[in-house]
């Protein structure tokens, strides 16, 4: 139970606050504590990692269908010189894509954590967060989002104890 002119903490039946010295008038009621960092912005955080992954997965799609169907008929196309490396054009692209696809699962990966809260997804969404600050716009942003989140220390207790009360 707490005073409601200071917030100091008030026994049941006490006058007055021992902080402040307002009266107290009528019961004292108890008020809830307000949540952390992490437990107001882990919902957002894992919705906003399956969004950019979700766009990340459509370049890297992209990226993969434009190495295996359109570089390998570049040859076919007029007014393409001869030394194009399309060999080396159609691993690029392929390679890319494939790479982009990974890092968008993982990013798929961490939102569903996240929203579950899986012990490993703090860790999970760290990690994506130092390598998505890279993508402007949208990647930096959450990636900063998701370190001011989660790379305190004290976010770290508190997502701790998030996952003990899920498990329980």
């Amino acid at each position: 139970m707490f005073c409601d002119g200071c917030g100091a903490a008030v026994q049941p039946g006490q006058a007055f606050c021992s902080r402040c010295g307002k009266q107290i008038l009528g019961p004292v009621a108890a008020v809830r504590p307000m949540p952390g960092r992490v437990q107001e912005h882990v919902h957002l955080l894992g919705i906003l990692w399956l969004a950019v992954s979700a766009l990340t997965a459509v370049v890297g799609l992209f990226l993969l269908i434009l190495g295996t169907t359109l570089f390998p008929h570049l040859r076919e196309m007029t007014q393409v010189p001869p030394d194009v490396p399309i060999g080396f054009l159609c691993s690029l692209f392929s390679t890319l894509g494939i790479l982009v696809l990974a890092k968008a699962a993982c990013g798929f990966l961490a939102g569903w954590g996240l929203l579950r809260r899986e012990p490993w997804a703090r860790t999970l969404s760290l990690v994506l967060a130092f390598i998505a600050l890279f993508n402007v716009p949208f990647g930096t942003a959450i990636g900063v989002y998701t370190l001011w989140v989660m790379l305190p220390s004290q976010s770290q207790k508190e997502y701790d104890a998030m996952v003990d009360a899920q498990a329980a």
